[in-house]
């Protein structure tokens, strides 16, 4: 009896070690990566933080700074100059526009209207925002179309347009070379310049040609059929269209336009150009 007791007894310590040591453990999934083998309990994670990299040092042993990327923007624009600006740079302005053919009053050195409008003109030509005021990116487009004005040009007295670049066709023969960039015509004579002056042009509903033509007509004293208006040193190069003396553009200068014809406001050159040319010149219009 005694030895069944004992045997009892060491039969239940023994159910009891093993139920304590099999105490069931939720089961943790296979992950990739885990260093658990398939089918064993892999122990929790501890939640320790994820390790930093140290950033690189200079030689005085602090962190560099991470340069900054360059900026993509352009250099803010500055305002110049605007209506109501007076002074010697507005004159300056002035000289410089009559150039080109866009200011056709004697430079006053006040900002008004009609310098906004030929700011405007201008911008509109080279692709600019048009406000009609001088800010920077105006004011270096027009510095490196133009020279620096003399004193005469400055005084209203005289104007000196840069020579316009001569286009290829207009090397050989007699030329009539009218460039719609600079708005001038120069006459031209074996590769030579023999003079230059100012041309007005078409509007956009009725554009002055571009081309290679030749004078077919000339007419002294011509009144246009269509328009009823005086065509004086008519030489017709495309249809319809010739150049002449305007008093319209000689009066109004750039803010009035032809029908198409190229015109001319100085009598006295387009005089002497029509005595110079022969029926079969060549007229080129190009940009």
């Amino acid at each position: 009896m005694l030895r069944n007791t004992i045997g009892r007894t060491i039969a239940a310590a023994a159910v009891l070690a093993v139920t304590v040591g099999c105490t069931a453990q939720a089961a943790v999934p296979d992950r990739p990566g885990s260093d658990a083998k398939p089918g064993t309990a892999a122990p929790a994670p501890e939640a320790t933080p994820a390790p930093t990299r140290p950033s690189p040092a200079t030689p005085s042993g602090k962190p560099k700074q991470k340069p900054a990327s360059p900026s993509a923007s352009a250099e803010p624009v500055e305002l110049l100059m605007a209506r109501g600006s007076k002074g010697a740079k507005v004159r300056e302005l002035q000289a410089r526009l009559a150039q080109i053919g866009w200011f056709d009053d004697t430079p006053t050195g006040t900002y008004g209207s009609v310098t906004a409008d030929a700011v405007k003109g201008f911008q509109t030509k080279r692709g600019l925002p048009v406000t009609g005021d001088t800010d920077t990116v105006t004011w270096q487009k027009l510095l490196g179309m133009t020279k620096k004005p003399t004193s005469d040009e400055l005084a209203g007295r005289k104007v000196n347009k840069p020579s316009a670049k001569l286009d290829p066709r207009c090397l050989t023969g007699r030329v009539m070379c009218i460039s719609k960039t600079s708005r001038t015509l120069s006459w031209v004579v074996d590769g030579t310049v023999r003079s230059t002056m100012d041309v007005r042009f078409g509007s956009q509903y009725t554009p002055t040609r571009e081309g290679t033509f030749g004078v077919f007509a000339k007419s002294r004293d011509h009144v246009s059929t269509i328009y009823h208006t005086p065509m004086p040193y008519a030489m017709f190069f495309s249809g319809g269209q010739a150049v002449h003396y305007s008093a319209d553009f000689a009066a109004r200068g750039y803010n009035g336009a032809s029908h198409g014809c190229a015109n001319v406001r100085d009598r006295g050159a387009i005089a002497s150009l029509f005595a110079q040319v022969r029926i079969g010149d060549k007229v080129v219009i190009h940009w």
